[in-house]
C-alpha cells in the first residue's frame, strides 16, 4: 500500500502548532501529524503529515495560505519493510569500547566490547547519530580519565543507549533515565530488559528533572542530555540545582555554530567547559560544576 506525507515550514511556534491542529481536521485525515523546532537559529518550524490515502492538495495549499506557510511538499511512499530496511542499511556501531547493535548482528559483537543491543524496530538512537556517538565517547574518557560517579541521571533518553552505556561502566552507580514522552520510556524499558539492565536504571515519564524520584536521587555526579539547543538552555537552571558541586554533565543535540551559545550559558550557571568534540555538524560539550 502507497502511503504519502506533506512537509512545509514556517516562521513562530504557535503557528507551527495551529497548522498542525488544523491539519488533524482534514479529509482524508491524516495518520500523524508531527511539528518540529528546526534548528538552524532561524526560528523557523517543520509540520509534517502522513496519510494513507492521497491528501487533497488543494486543502493543503489553502491551509498554507491560511497559516503563512510555505507550499506543501507532497510525496508517495511505497510501501516498505521497515525493520528489513533498518537490518540491512545500519550497520553496528563502535564508540569507544561500546558496540552498539541490533540483534541481527548479534554475532559481530569483537571480543572485550561492551554491547548494547538495541532492536531494529526501536532504531531511533542507536548510536548512527552524531550526537549520540559523541556522548558515547565522552563516557569513555570520563571512565578512562577516573571518573567515578555514584549517581547518574540521563535526561531525555529516548532509547535509554546512554544510561546503559553509564550502568555498563560503572556498575556500582545508582543510574535514572527519563524521558518526556511515554511511548520512548516504554522503549526504554524494552531495551533495559534486552540488555538484563532492568534492574540497574530506573525509568521515569517526567519533564526534564520534574519527577518526584528525581528529586529524590539528586544531587547527580553525572548529569546526560542529548536533546536540543532550546531544551538545554531551558534545562541550565535545573542542571545546575541537580548536579553536585565538582559534577560532570554530557552534553549534545548541539549544532557545531551553536556550541559556544550554550556553553556560555552554562558558563552563567556555575559550570566550566572541559572538552568539546564535534562529529560531522554535531557537537559534544564536557561540562564540570564549580566545587
Amino acid at each position: 500500500m502507497t502511503s504519502y506525507t506533506a512537509f512545509t515550514t514556517l516562521h513562530g511556534k504557535e503557528a507551527a502548532e495551529a497548522l498542525g491542529e488544523a491539519l488533524e481536521a482534514l479529509d482524508p485525515a491524516p495518520t500523524g501529524v508531527g511539528v518540529f523546532e528546526i534548528e538552524d537559529g532561524a526560528g523557523r518550524w517543520e509540520v509534517g503529515a502522513y496519510f494513507d490515502a492521497a491528501p487533497d492538495e488543494v486543502a493543503l495549499a489553502l491551509l498554507a495560505a491560511a497559516h503563512g506557510a510555505d507550499r506543501f511538499l507532497v510525496s508517495a511512499l511505497p510501501e516498505t519493510d521497515w525493520v528489513a530496511k533498518v537490518q540491512r542499511e545500519l550497520a553496528p556501531v563502535e564508540a569507544g569500547r561500546f558496540f552498539v547493535h541490533g540483534a541481527h548482528d548479534a554475532g559481530k559483537v569483537p571480543e572485550g566490547a561492551e554491547a548494547l543491543l538495541i532492536e531494529a524496530s526501536m532504531a531511533f538512537g542507536t548510536g548512527h547519530h552524531g550526537t549520540t556517538q559523541g556522548c558515547l565517547r565522552a563516557l569513555e574518557r570520563a571512565a578512562q580519565g577516573g571518573c567515578a560517579p555514584a549517581r547518574v541521571a540521563d535526561i531525555g533518553c529516548g532509547t535509554a543507549v546512554l544510561a546503559m552505556a553509564a550502568a555498563r561502566l560503572w556498575p556500582g552507580a545508582a543510574v535514572l533515565a527519563s524521558d518526556n514522552d511515554p511511548v520512548a520510556v516504554e522503549v526504554a524499558e524494552a531495551n533495559l530488559a534486552a540488555n538484563g539492565l532492568s534492574e540497574r536504571v530506573a525509568c521515569v515519564t517526567a519533564e526534564g528533572f520534574q519527577h518526584p524520584d528525581i528529586a529524590a536521587a539528586a544531587p547527580f555526579d553525572l548529569i546526560l542530555a542529548n536533546i536540543l539547543k532550546g531544551p538545554l538552555i531551558a534545562l541550565a537552571p535545573a542542571m545546575a540545582a541537580h548536579c553536585a558541586p565538582g559534577g560532570r554533565l554530557i552534553l549534545s543535540g548541539i549544532l557545531a555554530d551553536q556550541g559556544e551559545d550554550v556553553a556560555e550559558h552554562y558558563a552563567r550557571h556555575g559550570f566550566d567547559l572541559v572538552e568539546r568534540e564535534q562529529i560531522v555538524d554535531w557537537l559534544t560539550l564536557e561540562l564540570r560544576k564549580s566545587a
